[in-house]
């Protein structure tokens, strides 16, 4: 999201996927035939190697799901996927990442759900205590735990306190009926009426992503691999199978037709399969032969290994911990004059040296991080002078009103929109450019119900990722033989968890009724009347609508674009809301936070679903998990925002709230209010700029040099924040580009380093609030 890791939006390096060794597709070895074929004729031959090559086939892809099953079956059933005190230790967890989110947001609008480091800490606590437990703790009850601390830790940024919330309370003029205050209690029912609907919506879609489509999912599928290693590894194999198997199979299958219509030699050798391993009993084992899902490669040196891991992590956390207890005392260690005391005083070209920025830059990655500082040479370095000097914006720099400072925003909101838009509008038309050919054929054969079945089966679903050069040709040759590939595959059942353990449709509806109706009275009980009932309708159907492209996105990027999402809900809603109306800002707001907070859950559940799945967890105890953790973390994130807000200036210098600018600017831009000299201007040039660069970005998606092509949201970030973060989270980028491609070493200990850095930071700055409650003194 602009303000999360994922982008949770576009401020994830895709740079986590390096978890994962490349493995390369093993050929089904062939037994040379006993037999003489001399007297058959070619024809005959030909059907009887079919028959026998489909026979072995289908043995291999029914042995591959009953494997999968079991293995599921066996998972689900055990009685850690859902403890008390895998909550209980989830939610304290998720409660420290709850407030170090609250704090960067506030700060910088970046956030981060710690997935992965939730789960080492998870381990680490269980792992000290385990003399004294009266059960193991399991990779299952593992998953419980970051499942909770997630949905605990995002609320920050779900319930809009990074944004909507300042903006609302601080920044809305009195001509827009502002600012509107809000006390503790109306915060809190605020919270839980919105942090419900996403979750509960993100069940039924998990069918189709997860088990049909299989997407995914890095971030889940990296954290479930994670685990494994953590728990020793001695599930590996299994779940790379229960994942792989059956596309293994399928994938075998395809090889030896069409190697068998490319040599009539093959016709020579036996159809046994000789090459696929069996188990103990004599069944097909399918060998993990995708990449992607590469759990058990070569993992086993991490199992002895986790006890360095969270060394690192406690140094880390440590260092970073000394550093912000220091900075309340000197607090002009915030903005060294690295450059200069002339550039840091009169254009705020000064560096933060703090380490959770490092550790930010870190997990965002070199090329994150470069187009960040691009935006902050173009923003700070060209267009803060260039519109200083022309008298565009009069006031001091670091004026959101009347200096530079405000007058860049509106650029880089352009250049946010401008990739939103585009980016957003490629994945809606992308199914129909690729598959659209293929679905008009059928249509007018009139093999609608083909047309259905083939969908279902392979859901017609080309991904963006691709380490191919692929050709829309390509794309839409793929979707055909996948089409073929899933009518023939029809009667091999999905697979999946037991029944038992998937949470009930008529629940699922229940509580999504139950959801959205808490959502519309918490909105009029807060509200009143400055939000009508119809508005509060649309929002929630464009949040729902939006998520599920939220949802493919980050299934297949890793980046879930809440923040293009709530701006198009900003747009659309311009056009719904007349300007003339005195609440169109306030409404325009509120319409914004609602689509992103649906968008935001319903990705994060899917994350936690996914690395559930790969793990054989209980989707129900995942569900129940998410439900607690979103109730407790709207309770606590409403808290630690209204306790910061008290004790410090919002906007100030502490808290300078940069997406609550964005947020407002947004509101006031599409209602036709009005913009700072020339702004437009260079907003409309480099939203055209930009709309081209993402342009190309999608078109060269994977290719080299994709990279190279400056991405939107990094770009503005970089614009709209100062230059002291930016640097520091280039640093950070640098340092992983080192370690990861530099010295070519793994990446787990670098996210374990930027971990530390960012929670100690996080943790301590409660310290840090006490501090300043009591009027303690600076040096």
């Amino acid at each position: 999201m602009l303000e999360s890791d994922s982008s949770r939006e576009t401020l994830r390096d895709h740079s986590t996927l390096k978890l994962f060794g490349d493995v390369p597709d093993q050929e089904t070895a062939m037994a040379p035939d006993s037999g003489s074929l001399e007297n058959d004729s070619e024809d005959e031959t030909t059907a009887l190697h079919r028959a026998s090559t489909e026979e072995d086939t289908e043995e291999i892809e029914h042995s591959a799901v009953e494997a999968s099953q079991r293995f599921l079956a066996e998972q689900a059933e055990q009685a850690q996927n859902f403890t008390l005190r895998g909550t209980a230790v989830g939610l304290v967890i998720g409660i420290i990442i709850c407030f170090s989110n609250t704090y960067f947001g506030l700060q910088t609008g970046w956030i981060s759900g710690m997935t992965m480091p939730a789960s080492l800490i998870g381990f680490a606590f269980f792992k000290s205590i385990s003399k004294y437990l009266d059960y193991p703790f399991t990779p299952v009850e593992n998953v419980l735990v970051q499942t909770v601390a997630s949905a605990v830790g995002t609320m920050p940024l779900g319930c809009g306190f990074v944004g909507v919330v300042p903006a609302l309370n601080y920044l809305l003029k009195p001509t827009e009926n502002g600012p509107i205050h809000l006390s503790a209690a109306k915060l809190i029912l605020w919270s839980l009426g919105i942090c419900f609907f996403g979750v509960v919506f993100a069940v039924p879609l998990r069918r189709q992503v997860i088990i049909r489509e299989k997407l995914k999912f890095p971030t889940g599928t990296a954290t479930a691999l994670i685990i494994s290693v953590l728990h020793g590894g001695e599930d590996h194999a299994k779940i790379a199978r229960h994942e792989s198997g059956l596309e293994s199979a399928r994938r075998r299958s395809a090889d030896i037709l069409r190697s068998r219509s490319q040599s009539h030699d093959l016709l020579h050798r036996s159809s046994t399969m000789s090459g696929v391993p069996r188990d103990a009993a004599g069944n097909f084992q399918a060998v993990p032969t995708n990449p992607d899902y590469n759990i058990g490669s070569d993992e086993g040196g991490h199992k002895s290994d986790w006890k360095a891991q969270i060394r690192l992590l406690v140094i880390a956390f440590g260092v970073s911990g000394i550093y912000t207890l220091s900075s309340y005392f000197i607090p002009q260690i915030h903005h060294l004059p690295i450059f200069g005391l002339p550039l840091a005083n009169d254009w705020l070209w000064t560096l933060n040296p703090s380490p959770a920025y490092v550790g930010q830059g870190i997990i965002m990655g070199p090329a994150t991080t470069l187009h960040m500082i691009l935006g902050a040479i173009v923003g700070w370095g060209i267009l803060s002078p260039l519109a200083k000097h022309k008298g565009w914006a009069s006031g001091p720099v670091d004026s959101w009103q009347d200096g530079s400072k405000g007058w860049i925003v509106w650029v880089s909101l352009a250049i946010m929109l401008a990739d939103s838009v585009i980016s957003l509008g490629w994945l809606v038309l992308r199914p129909l450019i690729i598959h659209g050919p293929q679905w008009y054929g059928k249509a007018r054969e009139g093999k609608f119900w083909e047309l259905w079945e083939s969908q279902q089966s392979r859901g017609f679903y080309a991904a963006l990722g691709t380490s191919e050069h692929t050709t829309l040709h390509q794309l839409r040759s793929r979707s055909v033989s996948q089409s073929k590939q899933g009518m023939k595959s029809n009667n091999i059942p999905e697979i999946d968890a037991p029944p038992a353990h998937l949470v009930p449709n008529r629940a699922v509806l229940g509580l999504f009724l139950v959801s959205i109706g808490l959502c519309v009275l918490s909105i009029r009980i807060v509200f009143g009347t400055l939000v009508p009932f119809y508005a509060i309708f649309l929002a929630i159907a464009l949040a729902l609508l939006l998520s599920v492209m939220g949802v493919r996105a980050q299934g297949e990027t890793d980046l879930n674009p809440v923040s293009g999402i709530s701006k198009l809900t900003q747009l659309i809603f311009a056009l719904v809301i007349p300007s003339s109306n005195p609440n169109a800002v306030t409404i325009n707001l509120l319409a914004g936070a609602i689509s992103e907070s649906g968008a935001l859950q319903a990705g994060d559940m899917m994350q936690d679903l996914k690395t559930g799945h790969l793990l054989g967890a209980s989707p129900r105890a995942q569900f129940y998990g998410q439900m607690i953790g979103s109730a407790v973390g709207a309770v606590v994130s409403g808290s630690v925002y209204k306790l910061y807000t008290s004790v410090y200036k919002v906007p100030g210098g502490m808290f300078q709230v940069p997406t609550g600018y964005v947020w407002i600017f947004t509101a006031r831009l599409v209602t036709g209010r009005g913009l700072p000299e020339m702004a437009w201007q260079w907003a409309l040039g480099a939203g055209i700029v930009f709309a081209v660069l993402t342009a190309v970005r999608i078109r060269g998606q994977g290719r080299w040099w994709q990279a190279w092509v400056p991405g939107g949201i990094a770009v503005a970030v970089g614009m709209y924040n100062t230059p002291s973060f930016t640097l520091a989270r280039t640093i950070g980028g640098l340092l992983s580009w080192y370690w990861r491609w530099y010295r070519k070493r793994e990446d787990t200990p670098v996210i374990v380093l930027a971990s530390g850095l960012i929670l100690g930071e996080g943790l301590v700055s409660i310290l840090n609030l006490c501090l300043a409650s009591m009027e303690v003194p600076h040096l």
